[in-house]
Order: C-alpha cells, then sequence, then structure tokens
C-alpha cells in the first residue's frame, strides 16, 4: 500500500504546485490584460465603442488590485491543509455562488446578475479549454492513473471552470461589472487560454520528471516572452515556478565535421529533417558545381531550348532498346527482380549513354545526359526499392532525360512533376517487405502502367508527367480505401470518425449561436455542447441526417431546453412531470447509441435532474414564449444552419478526446509528442499519403504507412503491415513529430538523395560532364 500512498501524495503535491505557480502567475496575467485594455483603447472604433472602452480602462485601473487579491484570496485558499483535491462551491466567492437544493429543502432564488456571472464564467472556462485541451488531456490522464480512478472531480483546483469561476466572482465582488468584461473579453479569453495552457504544461512537465507516464513527451516547450518573469522565486511546477513560453523555435542542430554546407540549411525539430529547404539547398549547390564548369548552363534555365534532332532520335531509339530488352523479363507471371540483376541494368543504361553523348551537338547537351544518368544510377543502387519495381525506374531515364534537356525548371526546382513523381513512387514502395507481397504487386502494377502512359507520350513533357501524378494520387487514395487488406477496415473507421465528429462539432457551433443569449442553465448547456450534439451526430451518422430518429433526438433537445426553463404556474408543471419520463428515457437512449458508458450516463442524468430541479422550483430563468418558439423552430431545421464541412476544423479547439472512437482495430493518439512549432504543424499538414514512417507509441518502435487524410489534413490515418490503424488530430501529429516519435522512413525524398549522390561523384571529377 505505500506505493498508492506515495501515488496519492504525489498527486496532492502536484496540485499544491498547480496552485502556486497559478498564484505565482497570475499578477502579470492581471497586467496583461490592463495593457491589453489599453491596446483596445488606442484602436479606432464607433463613439459608443470607444467610450465603453475608455469606461472599462478606467474601471480596470481603479478595481485591478481588489480584483487580483480576491482571486489569490480563493486561490490560497485551495491551498489550506496541504493541497485539496478539489474547490467546493461553498469554497468559492459567495457573491458568484449558485444557490442548489439543500438537504433540507430549504430553496432560494438566484438573481439574473448571478446567472449572468455564470455565463461570462463558463465562456471563459470554454475559451480556456479550447486552447489548452490536449495539455489538459495529458495531466488528467497522468492525475488520473496516480489516483487510480476514471475522472477528476467536477469540481477539482484542476479543472479550468474553477480558475474561471474563481477569476469572474473576484472580478465581480471587486465591483468590475458584466459590460466592462463583456468589453475586455477577448482580451481576457485569450490572456487567460494562454495561462491555463502553460500551467497544465508545466504540471505535465513537472510529472514526467516524477517518472508519471513519462513516455507521454512534453520535452521542447515554446516560452513566451510577454511573460517571461511570471513566478520567480516560487515553488511551482519547474524549477522558477513559472509558466511561460513564446514562439522561439528550438536551436538547430550543428552539422557534424564533413558534413555539406547545405545541410546548415535543413530545419531541424528532434532529428526530423524538413526536406523543402534541404532540397533546395542541394539542388543549389549542383547548380553551382556545373556552373563552375559550364558557364552557359545557367543560361538554359532561363530560357527553354529544344533538344538537337540529332538527340531527339536518340533518346527515342535508347528509349525503344530499353523497353524491348526489359520487355522479355517484365511480361506477366514473371519476376523482373529475378531476372534483371542491378548490374545489368547499370551496364544497359551506361552503354546508352555513350551512345547519347555521341548524339549531343553541345557541351549542355553532354552535361545534362551525364547528370540524369548519375541521378538514376543513385536510384537504381537504392536497396530499399523492390527489385520488381526497379526495372520500371529504369525505363524512365530516358523520359526523365527529354524533360530534362527541354524544360529549363527540372534543375531549378524541387516541384517538378517528374522529380515529384519519382519521390512519390518511391515513397510508397521502400518500406515494403517480403510479408507485403500483395500489396507490393499492386502497387507494381500501378507504376508499370503511369511508366509506360508516359513512354506513349514523348512529346508532351511536363504535362505527361503532371498527368500521372495526379493519377497516381488518385489510385493511392482508392487503393488504400478499397485494395489494401491491411487499411481498408482503418480507412472505414477513420472516415467514420471524421464524418461523426465533423457533425458533432458542426451541430455545437450551431447550438452555441443558437443558445448564446438565451438563458439556458450551465448544466443544461453544458449537456447539450458536449454530450448531445455527439449523440445527434452519431444518429445521423447511423440513420441518416434526414431521418425519424434523427429528428427525435433534435426534439429531445427542444423538450430539455423547455423543460429547463423556470416553470411557475401548476400548469406548466403539470406538463414537466408527464414529459419527464419519456425525456429520459429519449435522452438515455441517445447516449446509448452514441456509446456513453452506463456511469457516465448516470451522472449526466443527475446533473440535467438538477437543473430541472432548479426549473421546477422557479430558480431557473424563464425564457421568453416568442424566444422559446423560435428556438424550437431552429431546432427542428438545425441542418439546414449547419456550416460547411470543408470549413470545420476538427482540432483539440472543439473535440477534446476522440478516445471513444478506439476499438482493436483503431487506435486513437489523444496524447504525447511535444509542443508543435508553426513550422511543425505546417509539416504535418504535408505530409502526403503512401509515405513511410517510424512510429513510437506504447511500447512499440514500428513500420507504419501513411494511408488517409480527412478533410484539410485535420485527421490522419497510419496503418502497420498487420493492419492496425492509428489515427491522429493535426495538433497530436505535429506534436509527434516534433518530439521525434513518428520519423519518415526517409530522412530525405529520392531524388534529393540521387543528386547528393551525383554531386559527390561530380566533386570527385567534374571533367565528366564535359566528356
Amino acid at each position: 500500500m505505500a506505493t498508492a500512498a506515495n501515488s496519492m501524495a504525489l498527486a496532492a503535491q502536484a496540485r499544491r504546485s498547480y496552485v502556486e505557480g497559478l498564484l505565482n502567475g497570475l499578477p502579470s496575467v492581471v497586467q496583461a490584460v490592463e495593457q491589453g485594455a489599453r491596446i483596445l483603447l488606442s484602436q479606432v472604433a464607433d463613439p459608443a465603442t470607444m467610450m465603453r472602452r475608455r469606461d472599462a480602462v478606467e474601471d480596470l485601473q481603479k478595481f485591478q488590485g481588489a480584483w487580483l487579491q480576491g482571486a489569490l484570496s480563493a486561490l490560497r485558499a485551495s491551498l489550506q491543509g496541504g493541497g485539496v483535491s478539489a474547490v467546493k462551491p461553498a469554497d468559492l466567492p459567495a457573491a458568484g455562488s449558485r444557490a442548489s437544493i439543500s438537504g433540507t429543502g430549504g430553496l432560494s432564488l438566484v438573481d439574473n446578475d448571478t446567472i449572468e456571472s455564470e455565463i461570462l464564467s463558463s465562456r471563459l472556462a470554454l475559451a480556456m479549454m479550447d486552447r489548452a485541451s490536449w495539455e489538459f488531456t495529458d495531466m488528467r490522464s497522468r492525475m488520473t492513473m496516480l489516483e487510480q480512478r476514471d475522472e477528476l472531480d467536477t469540481n477539482d483546483v484542476l479543472r479550468p471552470h474553477v480558475l474561471s469561476r474563481i477569476v469572474a466572482n473576484a472580478w465581480r465582488t471587486a465591483g468590475l461589472g458584466h459590460e466592462v468584461w463583456k468589453t475586455l473579453q477577448t482580451v481576457l479569453h485569450d490572456e487567460f487560454a494562454h495561462f491555463a495552457e502553460e500551467a497544465y504544461h508545466e504540471i505535465n512537465r513537472w510529472l514526467i520528471q516524477q517518472r508519471v507516464l513519462p513516455e507521454v513527451d512534453l520535452r521542447p516547450f515554446i516560452r513566451r516572452s510577454r511573460n517571461a518573469a511570471w513566478g520567480a522565486g516560487g515553488s511551482g511546477a519547474n524549477s522558477t515556478g513559472s509558466f511561460v513560453h513564446s514562439n522561439v523555435a528550438p536551436p538547430t542542430d550543428q552539422p557534424a565535421a564533413g558534413v555539406h554546407d547545405e545541410t546548415r540549411l535543413m530545419t531541424r525539430a528532434g532529428g526530423l529533417v524538413r526536406g523543402a529547404d534541404h532540397a533546395e539547398a542541394v539542388l543549389g549547390r549542383l547548380n553551382k558545381l556545373i556552373g563552375r564548369q559550364l558557364p552557359e548552363f545557367a543560361s538554359t534555365q532561363q530560357t527553354a531550348r529544344p533538344a538537337s534532332q540529332a538527340l531527339r532520335t536518340a533518346i527515342t531509339d535508347a528509349q525503344q532498346g530499353i523497353a524491348k530488352r526489359l520487355a522479355s523479363v517484365t511480361a506477366p507471371g514473371r519476376l523482373a527482380g529475378a531476372q534483371v540483376s542491378t548490374p545489368m541494368l547499370l551496364e544497359e543504361l551506361q552503354q546508352r549513354k555513350q551512345q547519347l553523348k555521341q548524339a549531343a551537338t553541345s557541351p549542355v547537351e553532354r552535361a545534362t545526359i551525364e547528370i540524369v544518368a548519375l541521378l538514376f544510377q543513385s536510384i537504381l543502387t537504392e536497396e530499399r526499392i523492390p527489385a520488381a519495381v526497379r526495372v520500371w525506374f529504369a525505363r524512365l531515364q530516358m523520359p526523365v532525360l527529354r524533360v530534362a534537356i527541354s524544360e529549363p525548371d527540372f534543375f531549378a526546382t524541387t516541384d517538378h512533376p517528374a522529380r515529384r513523381l519519382i519521390d512519390r513512387m518511391g515513397a510508397c514502395v521502400m518500406g515494403f517487405d517480403s510479408t507485403m507481397r500483395q500489396a507490393g504487386d499492386i502497387v507494381e502494377k500501378e507504376i508499370k502502367r503511369v511508366v509506360q502512359v508516359v513512354e506513349a507520350y514523348p512529346d508532351t513533357g511536363r504535362r505527361v508527367f503532371q498527368t500521372v501524378l495526379t493519377e497516381f494520387e488518385k489510385f493511392l487514395e482508392h487503393y488504400f480505401k478499397n485494395e489494401n487488406e491491411a487499411s481498408r477496415k482503418g480507412v472505414s473507421l477513420a472516415q467514420q470518425v471524421e464524418q461523426r465528429e465533423t457533425l458533432a462539432i458542426q451541430y455545437t457551433i450551431e447550438l452555441r449561436k443558437m443558445l448564446n443569449e438565451v438563458p439556458v442553465q450551465e448544466g443544461v448547456r453544458e449537456f447539450l455542447f458536449h454530450v448531445w450534439a455527439d449523440v445527434l451526430a452519431m444518429t445521423a451518422v447511423k440513420h441518416e441526417v434526414q431521418s425519424e430518429e434523427t429528428k427525435a433526438m433534435k426534439r429531445a433537445a427542444a423538450d430539455l431546453i423547455w423543460s429547463a426553463s423556470a416553470k411557475v404556474s401548476r400548469e406548466e408543471r403539470a406538463e414537466v412531470i408527464r414529459r419527464l419520463p419519456p425525456l429520459l428515457k429519449t435522452l438515455r437512449d441517445g447516449m446509448q447509441n452514441a456509446g456513453v458508458p452506463l456511469p457516465k450516463q448516470d451522472e449526466h442524468i443527475q446533473k440535467l435532474n438538477n437543473s430541472l430541479a432548479a426549473a421546477f422550483t422557479a430558480k431557473a430563468a424563464a425564457i421568453p414564449h416568442d424566444r422559446l418558439e423560435d428556438l424550437m423552430a431552429r431546432l427542428e431545421t438545425l441542418e439546414e444552419l449547419l456550416p460547411d464541412a470543408e470549413d470545420v476544423e476538427i482540432d483539440e479547439s472543439l473535440v477534446l478526446d476522440l478516445s471513444g472512437h478506439e476499438s482493436s482495430e483503431l487506435e486513437v493518439v489523444g496524447e504525447g509528442g511535444s509542443m508543435p512549432t508553426p513550422a511543425m504543424l505546417s509539416w504535418a499538414r504535408e505530409l502526403q499519403v503512401g509515405s513511410w514512417f517510424m512510429l513510437d507509441f506504447r511500447n512499440r518502435n514500428e513500420a507504419v504507412q501513411l494511408a488517409w487524410q480527412g478533410l484539410r489534413k485535420q485527421l490522419t490515418l497510419f496503418v502497420s503491415p498487420q493492419g492496425r490503424g492509428i489515427l491522429f488530430q493535426q495538433h497530436r501529429l505535429a506534436a509527434f513529430l516534433q518530439a521525434g516519435l513518428l520519423v519518415p522512413a526517409q530522412d530525405e525524398s529520392l531524388t534529393v538523395r540521387a543528386t547528393r549522390s551525383a554531386l559527390a561523384k561530380l566533386d570527385v571529377d567534374p571533367s565528366r560532364l564535359l566528356n
């Protein structure tokens, strides 16, 4: 039992450190709010807005000291007794506490001012959770593991709504009004959202140092300069007690001795190479080297120069000869790898190279022939390309040479479609092994088709490469969705997750709009946003959006809103009693169909019962009849109001936890990684279907292939060779890239690797360009 006692003590110490960090950082946040208010005042606005802002700044200057002291006092109260696990409503300032049904049956009305304060507090909590959701999720996982419980207490001091309530109540007690809060709401939300994010990060870092779920790694954290002095001398989660971050990227790794200069241009994070900068640097160095030997080569990149007639004829002859030479060993049913060795391929292409150089009429043509030959020499000696596929890469040399001679940007840019096609095909096949023969055969068949199409249109230049590149991308999407046994199930599940989560967010957004100015009880509001929106989405996925089942779920939402408004007449109360049993049954059925566990259902129903009891005793605010009618009508036509799916972002700001979608075939990555930089987020959006990676997750380090990406790449699915799916949200994907837990199997693309190899050979013997 000593271990359990130690775990509880560690959890208590974490809460104490969290609160101490808040105490240290809060003065700076209050100061930042004042600065933000001044900035607002300096901005151009209409006279009425300017007057409100001026009054808000004056009131904040007058009362900010009392506001800060009130919040600090409430936070210190949570530390009494060595750090409590929860802050009860009674522990908070009385001015903001909501009256409840007591054990003796005593009742009291809640005034509109208190309700308004609760609404503002709830909005602040949502803003904080929008920003800090994944940090909070990591922290919650660690704390519940330490305390061996399923969830944090409702009023646990670690929950964001507790801090928001403390802040809002202290604001009101200090004499600052709701109008001032609304005027400065954007500033308050921004500052406290960052504050909460930093607080949760520091607790996570402290818990990692105590070896609590250390595999959920939050290594490099971003420092924010505007609050860099928070908490000096405190005893918070880190050595300085401060919660700070900024947008400064971690320092770039220094290259080892002997590494070429262009590697210094690589952007690295956790050992990962950002390919675009590196590729441009390698191409730049190639052009400099060629330019020193052949100054006129640079001019060919400015103006397209078609190949001489003699060379065009030689290229055509070489292409036909290579195709004929390899046709006998690439016939259906024969294994090309068993018939054609790499040396045989290289010898064939070497002979063709000499013939082409003899046909060339200028030094630039001869240099281009040499460079392309060196590129393909490297590609064909890449051991990770299956032997059967290597033959088809060999047949691309002549079409690529034709493009390289006639199009000036082939050696100047990384996005030429010929380069991109080679890189995409290479990225897909370089992860195959002997256990994936069937998958390899399907992809090989498509690569064969692509090469044959390119060969069939020799005079179309880059257009044919762009066409087959687009077709290859479409093939990959279809392949992983329908033909690849390892990924088909995972892609189907991932698409269902996306459809459900997109609908849930759409419903949540519209429900928030609808209820923004309606005095619906906080408990009902939270249930609709966080539970019932998902129930609506799940019902719509199962039974279609316009089905009777979905309409029944929307009617239940309308009935719930009506039932939770104040009931002052005997007739209304009788109607509530009549409607309540079928309503509760519908709510339970909806949660059951959405996969909500029975204990959670009981918890939600109990909270709703409390809200309905408040309405029954007229403690809830009354909703005007005309507004209620309008609300009911809008709920009936809710789907017509939903934002477009393409505009919905499935990230932690709206979806806090996708773990409910986890199954034996689909793992959902809900924690881990490092705070991603903007560059990492950009990189996460650039990853391409078919690419292979090494993933370090749940005590496994294995090869996985990117099989599917959702709308706007907000969800990404990887599959293992055994068929297990691993689903990432975009922010979490960037976090894994940042931490080096997800590493590309190729540290650079196939053509960049080939260019570096060519550079090495040309460095040794530059004269081969001219011979």
